[in-house]
């Protein structure tokens, strides 16, 4: 017997005083299966992830279906969507130094998700809590760095501080908008594997928004490309990086520099 998807996207469209950010796309994301979403800049991955969470300005008409666990999103009374939002579905965003704010401690910070959801939840759970989520994502000696501010931590440690924050609430979509692409391979790594360890640990579904395919390739189960607001090539991982269907996705991998790339031609 087959099972819902937890997320289903139908003909969804996006656009700004009519000027089509997202032109009628249909995804799924089923439970514990991670989804990379690729493109270029400005091909609509980032006003896609914003529709989901509602998260769009008032001046964009948004059209289209989305369900999540069966329910209708864009139907929710706003304040029914703001318990979803860092409860159910959860958004680590792009750049850690301008989502943290840098006059809060990072222990506060983190502990805002659980207040916000779990208002009842006393002081001392809440510190549990929170150092268990630091702990969780291999951020160091956390007892003695609740206090810290954001500029106190590298790039990486950063990023990781934002996952805590993202997942502390346990929610079942996390939607990771370009979260490695400021920092470097190595830490790159760390982050891919730290995400793919918490989605086994916690049956979590991903939606895995970047540009750089080499890095979708290490955590995504599925490959959805994205060109001018339009989806135009689904396929799993495996399969769409050796049989590329659109011409578009082929030009993408031809871009990905290799050990045999002639390094005295320009990428396609």
């Amino acid at each position: 017997m087959d099972t819902a998807p937890l997320l289903e996207v139908k003909n969804l469209s996006v656009a700004f005083n009519q000027d089509p950010a997202v032109d009628d796309i249909s995804f799924h994301i089923n439970a514990g299966e991670t989804l990379g979403l690729v493109g270029e800049s400005g091909s609509g991955k980032s006003a896609t992830s914003l529709a989901l969470l509602r998260l769009l300005s008032s001046t964009a008409q948004v059209t289209g279906t989305i369900h999540f666990d069966g329910q209708s999103l864009l139907d929710l009374p706003e304040e029914s969507m703001r318990r979803h939002r860092g409860n159910n579905l959860a958004m680590i965003f792009q750049e850690p130094m301008t989502a943290l704010n840098p006059v809060m401690p990072i222990g506060r910070q983190i502990a805002e998700a659980i207040e916000a959801h779990h208002p009842d939840t006393s002081r001392k759970s809440i510190k549990e809590n929170v150092l268990q989520a630091m702990h969780e994502v291999a951020l160091p000696a956390p007892q003695t760095r609740l206090r810290d501010y954001p500029h106190q931590f590298s790039g990486g440690q950063r990023q990781r501080i934002l996952i805590a924050q993202a997942l502390i609430n346990r929610p079942r979509l996390l939607i990771a908008d370009e979260p490695t692409t400021a920092l470097d391979v190595t830490v790159q790594a760390q982050i891919l594997s730290l995400l793919n360890h918490l989605r086994q640990t916690h049956n979590l579904s991903i939606l895995f928004i970047s540009h750089d395919l080499a890095v979708v390739s290490q955590i995504a189960d599925r490959v959805a490309v994205m060109q001018h607001g339009k989806i135009v090539e689904q396929a799993p991982t495996s399969q769409l990086f050796e049989h590329p269907q659109h011409a578009y996705t082929r030009k993408l991998l031809a871009s990905v520099p290799t050990m045999q790339t002639d390094l005295t031609k320009p990428l396609a």
